[in-house]
């Protein structure tokens, strides 16, 4: 009788819950298009986590709120009024994961669009390679230019010669 009644008490330590954990996360419009977001836990497929019931931290555009989910599903509190950028933050145990969308409001709702963030990479580096490329454009014109001019004023060199001579190369190559 002692041993079942140690077994009987000893059985709820051996099984253990399985830890709800938001490892992903998206962003869509709210089902009732009341102008709020929905924050939707997904898992690695993007399928919504169902199994995700309870209070969760998100860090709002730096702002800390306890989102209630259901089914998987939570709706932070704030309505958008207007086209905006919104960074979502969620910290688990272990690891924290943070995601930056644009969201567009016009008159059919909400749309979300998330940004990469190597895309704060790239298109600074793309600009920058199109200045320096743009630079070296702008510095060979400019060693034209002052070599037009100095054979415009000492020799004879126009723009008409120029063209032409331009146009005649081209019919050589062509015909």
């Amino acid at each position: 009788m002692k041993k079942l009644l140690f077994l009987l008490l000893l059985i709820p330590f051996l099984g253990h819950a399985q830890m709800q954990k938001i490892e992903n996360f998206i962003v869509k419009e709210n089902l009732s298009g009341n102008g709020k977001l929905a924050v939707i836990a997904v898992d690695s497929a993007e399928k919504t986590n169902e199994r995700i019931n309870g209070t969760y931290k998100f860090s709002i555009n730096g702002f800390t709120q306890d989102l209630q989910f259901h089914d998987g599903i939570g709706v932070p509190n704030d309505k958008i009024e207007s086209s905006t950028f919104v960074f979502f933050k969620h910290k688990n145990q272990d690891r924290s994961k943070g995601r930056l969308f644009y969201i567009y409001k016009s008159d059919k709702g909400l749309s979300a669009f998330a940004i990469s963030g190597l895309m704060f990479l790239i298109i600074p580096a793309v600009i920058l390679l199109i200045a320096y490329a743009f630079k070296k454009l702008l510095l060979t014109a400019i060693v034209l230019a002052v070599c037009f001019f100095f054979f415009n004023h000492s020799q004879g060199l126009n723009i008409s010669s120029i063209i032409e001579s331009i146009f005649a190369s081209l019919k050589n190559l062509i015909f």
